[in-house]
């Protein structure tokens, strides 16, 4: 059994994460600040009593380390972020201040705790900026077009530094578009919740740009499975986790369309600044390292999280 601490574990991805930790029987202490998260997603977690604990707090605050040091963590999920690209070009300090000076907090934390290993949430859809080959492998030099992206990526050039300099392993997860059950279907991120949930209510969705621009669009329960294997191997590795399929916008909207029953015809809206024309990551190496491998369909994923969305 080990110990281990989810940041962000109230949000999307960190809720399923806590889930599958305390399934598999180890203890988990989960931080969020709840600006995104929600305590309702915590309803599983909190079922295996004493098992789980669950902090209200910025990872930016001082009081973090006195929560290290009386748990004593020995895995570290960083999931906790500001996520949004448009957001992120509209202040590129508040995202900074999370992104970056909240990993350092977080690291300084593990480094005076006897942390082993850090798991660490980058963005596949924004590291790499606009690739020149896709799908786009860990070793492309990508330039970020977004200070979202660019957080990402020098976050990334300080784990390894804390791992030379103080001994904490780490791996890096490059995540592709994550969607499923439990995504905010009124937040900036996230198209599949958002066009599932307007299209139940009867409401057309925005398509932003001409549609056409495409996105890698992974099931949460891969992702989960990736962050869990992650735990024990791939140290000092960028780690793609995606499926190397490439869907469009207008593609996701017809397949949602079917889904729902939605009959209309979607918005149209300007391009929004920080986003990519097309992105789609090689996960040939989650394969070699981590033993990884995407295994749920497109519409099959599309049909659980309208299916959710539907009893929420």
């Amino acid at each position: 059994m080990t110990t281990f601490l989810v940041t962000g574990g109230a949000g999307f991805i960190g809720s399923h994460l806590c889930d599958r930790l305390l399934a598999e029987g180890h203890d988990v202490v989960a931080v969020d600040d709840l600006s995104t998260g929600r305590i309702a997603n915590l309803g599983e977690a909190r079922g295996y009593g004493s098992r789980f604990t669950f902090f209200n707090m910025d990872i930016r605050a001082e009081g973090l380390l006195s929560l290290f040091q009386r748990h004593r963590p020995e895995v570290v999920m960083h999931v906790a972020a500001q996520a949004a690209v448009a957001s992120s070009v509209e202040d590129p300090v508040h995202d900074a201040g999370v992104n970056v000076m909240g990993l350092l907090n977080l690291m300084e934390c593990c480094a005076n705790s006897g942390v082993r290993k850090v798991v660490y949430a980058a963005s596949g859809g924004t590291l790499y900026g606009e690739p020149r080959r896709l799908p786009v492998k860990e070793t492309a030099n990508g330039r970020p077009v977004s200070p979202y992206g660019i957080s990402k990526k020098v976050a990334i050039d300080y784990l390894a530094y804390y791992e030379r300099a103080r001994g904490i392993g780490f791996t890096a997860l490059a995540l592709a578009n994550v969607y499923g059950p439990r995504q905010d279907p009124h937040g900036e991120a996230g198209v599949v919740a958002i066009f599932s949930a307007k299209m139940l209510a009867g409401e057309a969705p925005t398509v932003f740009g001409d549609g056409h621009n495409t996105r890698d669009y992974v099931f949460v329960d891969d992702v989960v499975h990736a962050f869990a294997l992650a735990a024990a191997s791939g140290d000092g590795r960028l780690v793609n986790v995606g499926t190397g399929l490439e869907t469009s916008v207008n593609g996701i909207f017809r397949l949602l369309a079917e889904i729902t029953g939605y009959q209309g015809e979607p918005r149209t809206g300007p391009e929004r600044a920080g986003d990519l024309r097309r992105s789609v990551l090689d996960p040939s190496l989650a394969e070699e390292v981590l033993g990884w491998r995407p295994w749920t369909h497109l519409e099959d994923g599309l049909r659980e999280t309208v299916a959710f969305i539907k009893r929420v």
